[in-house]
């Protein structure tokens, strides 16, 4: 038996909480007609009055007795005119308070419809029906003017009185809005119309000069921010929001210094393309993050042929769960492949980009595969069930320090991992293969650099023998194996014979592409950096000289998918990343935007650089021929490298019977360029 406190709470009508029951439909159309009732009862009364007041102005308030007999015969017939021209500009079913250029416009059209029906009986002499021209002039100006007025009205009560749609009034911080342009306008105009934002714009800061002392939405342009902020008399603000989307790096980071000084926070407004899209609004400001900083050009792609090439086909992406092959997941599925596999080793992180792209409607795509690359018989299980077309290769063991103390794990998933998912694309006729190196392994010093150079040289020798048809691969002996004469001349022994060979008159494409750090991927300083900080520091930097290349994750991707198209085999693309920046300098700027000052409120501690780190990072190497593309942002590299089979497979055999400075000396004996750091 059920205990009576709880009957009683179950039985009790005031304990029951339903949800509201929306309206039936029937009320909703009852409600909408007498909206329009009202409507038209109220600019019926704008036209009669008008009507009747233009006939008084056209005559000096003193109207003859006989045109007080012609109005009043009239009003009717003008009225109604009026009515059926804005039912026919569906000015009567519009929304009352939203008052717009276009309703302006079709508001125009419809008076001036109205008025040109009631001067035709003039034209066919029927003088008796028609006003008098200034009538019907004064009665179009007076009209016109009535409806807007009352459209005006309606607005501003909405958007600046109405208390029910403001919400309760909240404390207004004093901002700054630096950019007088059509962003910093809309950002104005939506601040000053929804009080319960919280922001009240007081000043405007411009570089234009033409605009200095000019009013935008009754808001003062004051000047350049330097010259307003050094004057005694300078706004009192709490923060400032930089509303230029398309200023320069050097300019952003000028007025970022200048308000940190001064203790005023500033934020930013999203960026151009996620205000075009409409992803975000105007008034979802944020803050000032270091890629704002590091100047960075928008990279134009070509978008087109992009899509040509993924639009309708299979696409795999391993490590799909990582930051690049995240991203990569996020911007080919919005170009409508056939189906993308996501390969990824993690589950956690798999089941995030696949609930992602399930919230952006795309899960219907998106094929989820737990699996690791080193799992022969899941990869050959994968490519026989769903036959992907191109292989985007994200997955690797990339941390620097972590990989150079288990060397041989770099190797295994870097090396060999590569090698068998290549080969595995061979056997199921793959059309590309495009591999994610870095700019690390160029003369690379560490073991996770060279595991990924040795990588290349590898798919570089693999692209040469499937263009002369010399490839063959199978299983044999329970794993892939590259053989024939390209093993040979390369300087391995012939493997045995496989079961099975590949022999295609299209070849798999393979190619590579490299780039530097990417801005908030894992491991990655940014993120360190930020944790220090919101810690209160020290923040920590190998040496003060040392300088890397970064890129955004999306803009790395993007042009990884650019390199994609550019592709014809057996090249090596390096993405064009611009200036390298001194850490020590993107370590401050982190601090100064965090509020806080260098070596005063944060230090900045140097810990001497790490086994196998560089000063400096490279974008050739020697033996690489150099070569331009169509595009600006990517370059082509040929290698001459030399790739040894039989060298491979002898680290494959012996990678957990050496100790790690064994395996890094059979690995420079591979990567001729590579430099070692031995304990």
């Amino acid at each position: 038996a059920m205990p009576p406190c709880q009957n009683s709470i179950l039985m009790e009508p005031s304990n029951v909480v339903s949800s509201p029951v929306p309206p039936p439909a029937s009320h909703s159309r009852l409600a909408g007609g007498r909206r329009i009732l009202l409507l038209a009862v109220i600019y019926g009364g704008i036209a009669a009055v008008s009507f009747q007041l233009a006939y008084d102005i056209r005559f000096d308030f003193i109207v003859p007795d006989n045109f007080q007999e012609e109005r009043l015969r009239l009003v009717g017939w003008a009225v109604a005119l009026k009515l059926l021209a804005l039912i026919v500009t569906r000015q009567l079913g519009s929304m009352i308070a939203y008052f717009s250029i276009p309703d302006l416009l079709r508001m125009i059209w419809g008076m001036v419809g109205a008025s040109i029906v009631l001067f035709l009986p003039r034209l066919a002499g029927l003088n008796e029906f028609t006003p008098p021209r200034g009538v019907l002039l004064i009665d179009f100006m007076l009209c016109f003017g009535g409806l807007c007025l009352g459209r005006i009205a309606m607005r501003l009560y909405r958007e600046r009185l109405n208390p029910t749609r403001n919400g309760p009034r909240v404390a207004q911080q004093r901002i700054a809005i630096v950019g007088a342009g059509d962003a910093g306008a809309s950002l104005a105009r939506e601040f000053i119309n929804s009080p319960s934002l919280g922001f009240r714009p007081v000043v405007f800061l411009d570089d234009d000069p033409q605009k200095h002392g000019k009013l935008v939405h009754g808001v003062l342009v004051a000047g350049r921010a330097e010259a307003v902020f050094a004057s005694p008399d300078s706004p009192q603000i709490v923060k400032a929001v930089i509303a230029m989307p398309t200023a320069n790096a050097k300019r952003i980071r000028e007025l970022v210094q200048l308000f940190t000084r001064l203790g005023i926070k500033v934020e930013t407004l999203p960026s151009m393309e996620q205000l075009a899209s409409g992803r975000v609004s105007v008034t979802r400001i944020r803050p000032v993050e270091v890629q704002d900083l590091l100047g960075r050009e928008a990279v134009d792609l070509d978008s087109a042929s992009i899509r040509k090439q993924i639009e309708g086909r299979v696409v795999l992406v391993t490590g799909a769960g990582g930051s690049i092959g995240s991203e990569m997941c996020r911007q080919i599925a919005a170009l409508n492949p056939k189906r993308l596999l996501m390969l990824e080793q993690a589950e956690g992180a798999l089941f995030l980009i696949e609930q992602e792209l399930n919230e952006l409607g795309l899960g219907s795509i998106a094929v989820p595969l737990v699996a690791d690359i080193l799992d022969q018989a899941r990869l050959w299980y994968i490519f026989s069930r769903y036959k992907p077309e191109v292989v985007f290769h994200a997955a690797a063991h990339k941390h620097v320090f972590l990989m150079e103390r288990q060397p041989a794990e770099a190797i295994r998933n870097n090396v060999l991992g590569t090698r068998l998912l290549a080969r595995v694309a061979v056997a199921h006729s793959v059309d590309a293969f495009v591999f994610i190196s870095t700019d690390k392994a160029i003369n690379p010093t560490s073991v996770m650099g060279a595991t990924k150079r040795l990588a290349e040289i590898q798919l570089m020798a693999i692209a040469a023998a499937e263009r002369h048809q010399l490839l063959d691969v199978g299983l044999s002996d329970g794993r892939y194996q590259l053989s024939g004469q390209q093993g040979v001349a390369a300087g391995g022994s012939a493997a045995p014979l496989p079961r099975w060979t590949v022999r295609r008159e299209t070849p798999t494409k393979f190619m590579a592409v490299r780039f530097g750090n990417v801005l908030g991927s894992s491991g990655s300083v940014v993120p360190i950096f930020k944790r220090q900080i919101a810690n209160g520091g020290p923040v920590t930097v190998t040496h003060p000289d040392v300088t890397r290349y970064f890129m955004t994750i999306p803009e790395a991707v993007g042009l990884v998918l650019q390199s994609f198209v550019l592709g014809k085999g057996g090249e090596i693309f390096v993405l064009d990343m611009g200036q390298p920046v001194k850490i020590v300098d993107l370590a401050r700027q982190m601090i100064e935007l965090s509020g806080f000052k260098p070596d005063e409120d944060i230090e900045i501690k140097f810990t001497g650089l790490k086994p196998g780190e560089k000063l400096y990072e490279q974008l050739q190497h020697h033996t690489e021929e150099y070569e331009a593309t169509e595009h600006p942002r990517v370059v082509r590299f040929t290698t001459n490298a030399i790739f040894s089979e039989s060298g491979v497979r002898e680290l494959e055999g012996r990678l957990h019977e050496l100790e790690p400075n064994e395996l890094k000396k059979i690995l420079k004996q591979l990567v001729p360029e590579y430099t070692p750091f031995l304990d």
